[in-house]
């Protein structure tokens, strides 16, 4: 049996699109299989980062460490947490190309103001553009 080309163009088209739709979780948390959609700080945590960092931000070693954000005095310069993110730092992976500049300061500020932290100097979307470079 012979496969036309026409036929053949077709079925991997479909199968990219079917890989792309698989890739995308229950909750819409992607928006491509590379970006996530969340905007808000606190969902961002619980979608992209307690897996890790637990949900009460008490960290957790196995695989890897990884360390508590609860009360953590390395968030009280908003840069280090900032830096992290974006360009991931040991276990921690980058997220500077699934995250854009609004979600990361999200999500820095929300772990900034959570688990008994208060560092309540906010950074802004334009902060992030330098740990990017």
């Amino acid at each position: 049996m012979r496969i036309s080309s026409k036929v053949c163009v077709v079925l991997i088209a479909f199968a990219a699109g079917a890989s792309a739709a698989s890739a995308q979780s229950s909750d819409g948390s992607f928006s491509s299989p590379l970006r996530f959609r969340q905007q808000d700080g606190e969902v961002i945590y619980r979608t992209v980062c307690q897996g890790c960092h637990m949900p009460a931000g008490e960290g957790a070693t196995g695989a890897a460490a990884y360390p508590a954000l609860a009360r953590n005095p390395k968030l009280a310069a908003a840069g280090y947490p900032l830096f992290v993110v974006v360009n991931g730092l040991k276990a921690m992976p980058p997220f500077a190309l699934s995250l854009d500049d609004n979600q990361v300061a999200a999500v820095v500020n929300y772990v900034r103001t959570s688990f008994g932290n208060a560092y309540n100097d906010k950074i802004s979307p334009a902060d992030v553009k330098a740990p990017r470079q």
